[in-house]
């Protein structure tokens, strides 16, 4: 691991793991020196956002500067639910969220619309990953960060939904990253500020809220997004986010799935108040997880690959659990449509026109 050329390939493989944020909506410097060094991802929020011809301009300068680079594509994401979480504003299409779709009329006909809209809006400004459907399952009243975002209190009504919006964005070449595993139904605090504890119990967990989470892998869903809650009844010492038993036991061995595993933002305050976030990285990487998020500061972005470039080297982490999530992260950035890793300013402008 000495030679200069594999060194080179080491840094480029652990900066395939991280999806990080960027500063504005023209590419930064720092973002640059992101891309160049080989990091995976991009996640887009509404600080990224002008307009859809300056989104499909971003996104296609990304792309073109990772392929130019280094000949890997990057997954370019972004939370699109509908209701009150969806960056894209108008003239992008407005869906009122997945709550008022599970009690719309026709709830399936609203999922599929959904995700034909919004799979083709996504596809013309180049952004290949939804970070969507929310499959939490609440009890009563949901926690303020999830409300207007669930499909309600029913797991079956969850799991159809869900099911009929990964398929129609998935059908039309958009990843669907199904969260919060394994379920955020039951929290009464909010992730991104403190230290969440789930207190249910084993069979409550497999009877509720796997239950959209078993449809979606299913269904064939290309991501899993982990929470940062702690879940005591199956792992008592680390939430989901760290945890080998979560991750690797229940999603993994027990439920079968075979997709990319994500963490949600590593800079929420129920994982940075205790873990420093390069530290989290590297641990949320041991425990499972393939693609490592971190959506604003670009500095810890490079300090986790640091971390864990460390942990390599030293025989800490061994090379072979590395190459498990590089080739499932190669494995689905080939199938990324090549509409959309190159989009048209030209079809996007038409598109709105309407």
């Amino acid at each position: 691991m000495q030679a200069t050329l594999e060194l080179s390939e080491l840094n480029f493989k652990i900066a395939q793991l991280f999806m990080a944020g960027m500063a504005g909506p023209e590419l930064d410097d720092r973002a640059r020196e992101l891309i160049e060094l080989g990091v995976g991802g991009v996640v887009l929020f509404s600080r990224n956002i002008e307009g859809p011809e300056q989104v499909a301009g971003l996104c296609g300068q990304l792309q073109a500067l990772a392929l130019e680079t280094h000949g890997t594509p990057l997954f370019v994401a972004i939370d699109q639910e509908g209701g009150r979480v969806a960056r894209l504003k108008e003239p992008f299409t407005i869906f009122p969220g997945n709550e008022e779709m599970a009690q719309a009329v026709e709830p399936e006909k609203e999922a599929q619309r959904f995700a034909r809209i919004t799979s083709k809006e996504l596809s013309l400004v180049g952004i290949n990953m939804d970070l969507a459907p929310v499959l939490d399952i609440p009890r009563g009243e949901p926690e303020i960060h999830l409300r207007g975002r669930t499909f309600g209190s029913d797991p079956d009504t969850a799991s159809i939904l869900g099911r009929l919006i990964i398929g129609g964005l998935q059908e039309s070449g958009i990843m669907a990253v199904a969260k919060h595993f394994p379920g955020l139904g039951a929290a009464t605090l909010d992730p991104h500020k403190s230290a969440l504890i789930i207190d249910v119990d084993e069979n409550e967990l497999k009877n509720i809220d796997l239950k959209p989470f078993q449809a979606a892998i299913k269904v064939g869903v290309s991501g899993i997004m982990v929470s940062h809650a702690r879940y005591p009844a199956i792992d008592s010492n680390y939430p989901a986010t760290l945890s080998r038993v979560i991750m690797e036991g229940f999603l993994r061995d027990s439920m079968g799935f075979r997709g990319l595993i994500l963490t949600d933002d590593l800079e929420m305050g129920a994982i940075s108040s205790r873990w420093e976030v390069p530290e989290a990285s590297r641990m949320a990487f041991e425990a499972g997880a393939d693609l490592l998020l971190i959506c604003k500061d670009q500095e810890l972005v490079l300090k986790g690959i640091e971390e864990i470039r460390r942990q390599v080297l030293q025989g800490q982490i061994p090379l072979s659990r590395l190459h498990t999530s590089v080739e499932r992260i190669k494995k689905f950035k080939s199938r990324i449509p090549a509409h959309v890793l190159q989009p048209s300013l030209c079809k996007a402008r038409e598109y709105w026109k309407r």
